[in-house]
C-alpha cells in the first residue's frame, strides 16, 4: 500500500463522514448505503478545496456531480482579467484499492474533451442535457463568452493512481484545443504537497557569477544571478510550499500575457531573460555561503519564501517541464538566468515582511487580503467583532471555520453588497476588494455591528441560493447579493434607523434577532423587489438564463432598485 495514497484515503474517509449530510441536502443525492459514491464525492471535495483554497461551503458550491453532468464533477470560474477568465473543470476517479497501479481512464478524458466542446459554445442548447446546478454555472460562463470574454480552461483529472497513458495523450492532442486548454493531473503526491505548504522550506541555491551582500538596518541582503534550471528544480522539490499565496493564483501560460511573454523569451531568446524580467524577491530566516569564494556561490537558506515572482517561477517550471516534448527554436534554455534579491530579515521588525510583500506585489492583479491584514481598520474590526461574540479572521488559514467566524474576505463581499449598494462588484470583483475598492468598503465609520449584519444577511441569501425552493424564480441562483442588499433596507426600516451610522453595538442584538426571526420575510420581499425591477427592465419579455446571469453580473438592475424604497410591511 502506498503511504501517500493511504494518507489521502484517511482524509477522504473523514470528509465523507463529516460532509455526508451536506452532500445529500445540497446535491440532492441519496447516499444511504452507497459508501463508494460518498467517498468519490469526498475525494472531489478534497481536490477542489486543495486547488482553489476554498472553505467547505464554497467548495460544495463548485461540485456538480449527480447525473447529466458531461463527466464534470466540479466547476469554478474566476473573475475576468484583461478580457479573459479561467474555468476549472474537475473530474474525479477514486479507486478503493490503494496500490496506485491504475491509470486515469481514457473514457474520463474523453468525457472532459466532450464537455469542453459543448459547454463553452453559447449557441448550443443544453437545457435538457444538464442538471440544474451545472446548468446555472454553465449559463453564467456562457454569458461572459457572449459579452466577448475568452475562457481559458484548466481541465484537472483527479485520481489516486497514475496519470493517463500515452494513447490518451494523443486524444488530447487530436482534440485541437491548443493553448486555450491546459490539462493537469492531480494525485496523492500533489495533494500532499499542497497540504504541506505551511511547512518551512530549507534548501540551497547555486548562484552564478558574483554576488552583492550588504547589511542594512539589522537585515542582510543578497543580490545575485541564478540559472532558471535551478528555479525549476526548486519548484519541483517544494511546489506550493515556496509561495506565500496558494498555487491557484498562477494564471497559466496561455491565459496571461506576461507569463506567455516569459515563456516565449525562454524558448526563443533565453540569453536575454535576465534583462527582460524584474527578477524574484525571496525572504528567509537565515542564509549562509562561503565568503572566501570569488563567484559561483552555493547559498544555504533556512525558511525560504518567494514573496514576489511566483508567476515567473511557475512559468519557468512549466516551460522547462514541457521542454523535453518539443525542440527550442533558437536558444538553449539552460543558458537563461534570472535576478534574485534574497532578504534575511531581522526579528526586530515584524512588519517588514508585510511591507516588502505589499510594495513588490501591489502593482499586480493579486489577492491583497493578506497584505492588508495588519491595517489599523482590520485590527479595529477584529476587536469590535470580538465584543459582539464573533471571531474576525484577518488572514487566510487552513483551519475549519465555525459559525461565529467571519473572514475579512466575507466581510468585504457582504459590506460591499449590502451597505455600499454594489452587489455585482461584491460577486465579480473580489480581486479588487482589498485593492482599489478597499477604502470604499472599509471606511473609518464601518463598525463591527454593520459588518455582522451584512454577513448574516448575505449568509441567509447565499444559503437560499444553494438550496432554492421549487417556488423560487430562476434568478435566485444568480441574485443572492442583490437580494441581500434589499434585505438590508428592510432591516434598517424595521430598526427605524434612517442612517447606517446609527447601526452599532447597542442595537446589534436587536438587529440580529430581527434577521433570525424575519429573514424569510426579508428574503421574499427582496425577491419581489428584484422581480419588479426585471419586469421594468425587460418589459415582461421572457429572458434566458444567460441573460439573467449577465444582468446580475453587470448590475443593470441597481438603478431600478434604487428608484423605489422598500415596501412597508408588518411582521
Amino acid at each position: 500500500m502506498d503511504i501517500k495514497a493511504s494518507i489521502i484515503d484517511q482524509q477522504v474517509e473523514s470528509l465523507a463522514e463529516r460532509l455526508q449530510p451536506e452532500f445529500q441536502t445540497q446535491l440532492g443525492l441519496n447516499l444511504q448505503g452507497d459508501r463508494g459514491r460518498l467517498k468519490s464525492l469526498a475525494f472531489i471535495h478534497l481536490c477542489v478545496r486543495s486547488i482553489l483554497d476554498l472553505n467547505d461551503l464554497a467548495t460544495l458550491d463548485c461540485i456538480v456531480d449527480g447525473g447529466q453532468d458531461f463527466g464534470v464533477d466540479g466547476i469554478y470560474a474566476s473573475e475576468e482579467q484583461d478580457g479573459e477568465f479561467t474555468v476549472y473543470l474537475f473530474q474525479g476517479k477514486y479507486k478503493q484499492k490503494l496500490d496506485r497501479t491504475s491509470h486515469f481512464p481514457e473514457e474520463g478524458i474523453k468525457s472532459l474533451i466532450n464537455a469542453i466542446q459543448y459547454l463553452f459554445d453559447p449557441s448550443i442548447n443544453l437545457n435538457q442535457s444538464l442538471n440544474r446546478r451545472l446548468q446555472a454555472k454553465v449559463e453564467e460562463i456562457r454569458s461572459l463568452i457572449r459579452d466577448g470574454y475568452i475562457p481559458q480552461v484548466r481541465a484537472i483529472a483527479c485520481n489516486n493512481g497514475l496519470r493517463w497513458n500515452d494513447q490518451t495523450d494523443r486524444l488530447v492532442q487530436i482534440a485541437g484545443f491548443g493553448d486555450q486548454v491546459e490539462w493537469e493531473h492531480l494525485n496523492p503526491d500533489r495533494l500532499i504537497k499542497l497540504q504541506q505548504s505551511k511547512k518551512p522550506v530549507n534548501d540551497k541555491l547555486q548562484l552564478s557569477g558574483k554576488i552583492l551582500v550588504e547589511d542594512i538596518e539589522f537585515n542582510r541582503i543578497l543580490v545575485g544571478r541564478v540559472a532558471i534550471s535551478e528555479i525549476a528544480a526548486l519548484v519541483d522539490r517544494h511546489g506550493e510550499r515556496l509561495f506565500e499565496r496558494n498555487i491557484r493564483r498562477y494564471l497559466g501560460l496561455q491565459s496571461n500575457r506576461v507569463n506567455d511573454g516569459i515563456r516565449q523569451t525562454i524558448e526563443t531568446n533565453a540569453n536575454y531573460l535576465y534583462f527582460y524580467n524584474n527578477g524574484l524577491t525571496l525572504i528567509c530566516d537565515k542564509f549562509e555561503y562561503n565568503a572566501l569564494q570569488g563567484s559561483d556561490h552555493q547559498v544555504h537558506i533556512q525558511n525560504l519564501q518567494i514573496i514576489n515572482g511566483g508567476q515567473t517561477c511557475m512559468t519557468i517550471y512549466k516551460t522547462l517541464l514541457n521542454a523535453q516534448r518539443r525542440l527550442f527554436n533558437e536558444t538553449d534554455p539552460s543558458n537563461a538566468y534570472i535576478l534574485i534579491r534574497l532578504y534575511q530579515l531581522s526579528s526586530f521588525n515584524t512588519d517588514l515582511v508585510q511591507q516588502i510583500t505589499f510594495a513588490t506585489n501591489n502593482q499586480n492583479p493579486v489577492d491583497l487580503r493578506d497584505l492588508k491584514a495588519n491595517d489599523q481598520r482590520q485590527e479595529e474590526l477584529e476587536l469590535d467583532l470580538e465584543q459582539l461574540g464573533y471571531r474576525y479572521l484577518r488572514k487566510r488559514g487552513a483551519e475549519m471555520l465555525a459559525e461565529q467566524d467571519i473572514t475579512s474576505s466575507e466581510a468585504a463581499e457582504s459590506v460591499l453588497a449590502v451597505w455600499r449598494k454594489a452587489p455585482h462588484q461584491a460577486k465579480f470583483q473580489t480581486r479588487e476588494h482589498f485593492g482599489k475598492l478597499y477604502n470604499r468598503i472599509f471606511t473609518h465609520q464601518l463598525n463591527g455591528a454593520q459588518v455582522g449584519c451584512a454577513v448574516l444577511l448575505c449568509r441567509w441569501a447565499e444559503n437560499r441560493r444553494r438550496h432554492p425552493e421549487s417556488s423560487d424564480p430562476d434568478f435566485v441562483r444568480y441574485a443572492a447579493y442583490f437580494v441581500a442588499m434589499q434585505m438590508g433596507e428592510y432591516l434598517l426600516q424595521d430598526l427605524r434607523l434612517s442612517n447606517l451610522t446609527d447601526l452599532n453595538h447597542r442595537n446589534f442584538p436587536k438587529a440580529r434577532d430581527y434577521i433570525q426571526r424575519h429573514g424569510l420575510a426579508y428574503f421574499q420581499s427582496g425577491v419581489v423587489d428584484i422581480q419588479r425591477a426585471i419586469s421594468a427592465l425587460y418589459s415582461e419579455s421572457a429572458i434566458s438564463l444567460q441573460q439573467l446571469a449577465a444582468t446580475f453580473r453587470r448590475g443593470d438592475l441597481i438603478q431600478w432598485l434604487n428608484r423605489a424604497s422598500p415596501q412597508s410591511r408588518q411582521h
